[in-house]
């Protein structure tokens, strides 16, 4: 009895002392090893929640009255970075809060698009800064930048330059009315420009908005996914300052710009994701190795036909698809974090490309299910109703698409000029990704199982469409090597992955500056090697029996001497269009006796007159093969009736502008008469003198 006396006698004197000493003010004594001080958690204040969203409108609305509207995006993104705890350095910081501005404003885009104010930059930035604030105030989020750095930051900048370098190369020095020839290299991207100009005009989705929309681009378009172009509209609005578009001729200019740059982030965003993937293993030579051997691959790739093809959302799509992939595999980040980067990374992705949401969705549910033990099981309701609100988001188009009489398995076996994935990366690339996965030293960590299901899922979905495409229609055909860029994508990044499981010496054996010195000539040793076995460049030395490179002769190198521009009239084609502008009703522009040759003509003066609809009715022109020097009566003939049908379709009179006087009055005499009435106009000197190859490179 006494002992338990005595015992309960210590508890209480020893609680008594542990709360003096919580009530007591600290020692100044030093304590004797470092201790680490709990982080204390802001007070929600009202007074600095004003204060923000004080600022979140009247900065962006000094910027944009100021005409420099561009700097709200930078600041939105630091903004956005500043409440994020991703990684430990300023890039990957950077990266992670890109992605999440990108799904954030496409999830705001379905608010943009139903309100009166449209894109108009102030307000949009308004509620996108404000949304920041909200949310850091919410969650009680300090805003915080980590303000370190690693020397590889030099190298994924440095691989930026490079690609805009070549990729702008060709443009400088050109016109405005010139640099339309890298713009029009395809009917694709004139269909893209079609949807980025409808929705600046209807102020939103065209998918919200299909009957206004289809005044500005095909009939049926208006369901195709958007992502990408309400991106770009809204980084134009910036741009601009303004919500108007401006001068036609000044718009695709900008727009074409805006997909050089897109193409150049696919490149830059790889060799991150691969550095990311490396995780901090990664060190030393070894990145170099890494990122020089994805660099390499980038730059000699034949993906670079994505631009000449038009594929503008293909391109962003597969960035959208690295970034995901690499944050889901190692997620070095809080809970909340990772489920907001999982929910918008989805979202943008599905919104940029659906086809590529299969793929998404595998990666994120993959991830989810690999790195349960994050999640608290407490949180499981909030964890489904984010999950059925972020699913809701982004299956939202594909939903409109479907019910606006999309047939899904008709469309996916469409045929159609297409870039093929190299299938050596791609099944080699997969290969070794699961290899390294599956490493002894990697197995047995949640991101070594996350990448694994990652590149299973990935080769398990473009496996599968393969399978399905070729039981039904009995070969591979566009769409499959559209999908099979997420598995290029997958392979590229998963060689971060390999980095590490090469062998390096030990920092504690090798004296600091020798490592330091060591690690530089190897790292050079690497990126040349890479270059050379991968990119094919030979460091000045003769090409066998005078040959060419394969450096030289690879697309990238091919875009930047020029040899990519497409033939739209004689050169500075834009200023043969402005002899149209005197015409106010449809125009069928024939300046040639080549049918492509004129639909993009057509297309063209219809997209610099602000009547993209116009080409409902004038597809047809895809079969009109007269307009120069006189063709024989039957081609005349099956022209014509493909000239009426045009006219019928689109229900009111049109122009025929042709470049051959004889050629106009014979059409004259054809279409005298016909109801809708069809006027003939000569516009001489517009002959199309090049061969048709050069109307549409890549094929």
């Amino acid at each position: 009895m006494g002992f338990k006396v005595s015992m309960e006698r210590l508890r209480t004197r020893v609680a008594a002392r542990s709360t003096a000493e919580e009530a007591a003010p600290a020692s100044p004594a030093p304590a004797p090893g470092p201790v680490r001080t709990p982080t204390r958690v802001p007070a929600r204040s009202l007074p600095a929640l004003a204060a923000g969203l004080a600022l979140a409108w009247v900065l962006p609305a000094a910027l944009i009255s100021m005409g420099v509207g561009i700097a709200v995006l930078p600041l939105l993104v630091l903004g956005v970075g500043s409440l994020l705890r991703v990684g430990g350095v300023l890039l990957d910081r950077l990266v992670a809060a890109a992605l999440v501005t990108a799904g954030g404003v496409l999830a705001f885009g379905l608010l943009f698009s139903l309100w009166p104010w449209g894109l108009d930059p102030i307000p949009t930035s308004g509620v996108l800064c404000s949304a920041v604030v909200l949310t850091g105030w919410f969650f009680r989020r300090t805003p915080r930048l980590p303000l370190r750095f690693r020397p590889s930051d030099l190298m994924v900048a440095g691989i930026a330059g490079v690609m805009w370098h070549y990729l702008h190369k060709p443009l400088i020095g050109k016109g405005p009315g010139w640099r339309l020839e890298f713009l029009t290299t395809a009917e694709d991207r004139l269909n893209h420009f079609s949807y980025f100009v409808g929705i600046q005009h209807v102020g939103g989705y065209n998918f919200l908005h299909q009957e206004a929309a289809k005044a500005y681009m095909m009939s049926g378009e208006g369901v195709y996914p958007q992502g990408t172009h309400f991106l770009l509209a809204w980084v134009d609005s910036l741009v601009r300052s303004a919500a108007d578009l401006g001068p036609e001729l000044d718009t695709m200019n900008r727009y074409l710009l805006y997909v050089l740059a897109g193409y150049a982030l696919l490149g830059t965003g790889l060799v991150w994701a691969a550095r990311w993937i490396g995780g901090p293993r990664l060190r030393g030579w070894r990145t170099a190795a890494v990122l020089g051997t994805v660099a390499a691959l980038v730059f000699s790739s034949n993906y670079t036909d994505l631009l000449i093809h038009g594929f503008d959302s293909t391109v962003l799509g597969l960035l959208m698809v690295a970034l995901l992939a690499a944050f889901m595999v190692r997620p070095a980040m809080g809970t909340t974090e990772f489920l907001l980067i999982a929910a918008l990374g989805l979202i943008t992705v599905t919104y940029i490309y659906n086809l590529f949401g299969a793929v998404a969705g595998l990666i994120v549910v993959g991830a989810l299910v690999v790195h349960r033990r994050r999640f608290r099981l407490a949180h499981w309701p909030r964890y489904a109703v984010a999950a059925v609100l972020a699913l809701g988001v982004a299956g939202l188009p594909s939903v409109v698409s479907v019910l606006s009489e999309l047939d899904v398995a008709g469309t996916s076996n469409l045929g159609g000029p297409s870039v093929g994935a190299d299938r050596a990366i791609l099944i080699g690339g997969l290969l070794l990704g699961a290899l390294a996965a599956l490493s002894p030293s990697v197995r047995r960590t949640a991101s070594g199982q996350a990448h694994l299901v990652v590149v299973l899922g990935t080769g398990a979905a473009v496996g599968g469409f393969a399978w399905w495409q070729i039981h039904t229609i009995g070969q591979v055909s566009y769409y499959f090597e559209k999908l099979a860029g997420t598995g290029i994508v997958i392979a590229l990044v998963s060689i971060g992955a390999v980095g590490p499981l090469l062998r390096g010496a030990s920092p504690a054996r090798v004296p600091v500056l020798r490592r330091r010195i060591s690690d530089g000539l190897l790292s050079v040793l690497a990126v040349a090697t890479a270059l050379s076995l991968f990119a094919g460049v030979q460091w000045g030395m003769d090409s066998f029996k005078g040959m060419p490179s394969a450096w030289r002769n690879n697309p990238l190198m091919a875009w930047s001497r020029g040899d990519a521009w497409s033939d739209i009239g004689p050169r500075h084609g834009a200023t043969v269009m402005g002899d149209l502008d005197g015409i106010r009703e449809p125009v069928m522009v024939l300046y040639s006796n080549d049918d492509y040759k004129n639909l993009k003509s057509t297309w063209l003066a219809a997209l610099l007159r602000s009547r993209g609809g116009d080409m409902r009715g004038f597809y047809e022109t895809h079969w009109v093969n007269i307009g120069a020097a006189e063709r024989p009566e039957p081609e005349h003939q099956a022209s014509i009736e493909h000239v009426k049908k045009a006219a019928e379709k689109l229900g009111q009179p049109i122009t025929v502008v042709v470049a051959d006087p004889a050629t106009g009055e014979r059409i004259r005499k054809d279409v005298a008469g016909f109801q809708p009435r069809i006027t003939v106009v000569v516009k001489e000197g517009n002959n199309w003198v090049h061969p048709w190859a050069r109307s549409f490179p890549g094929v």
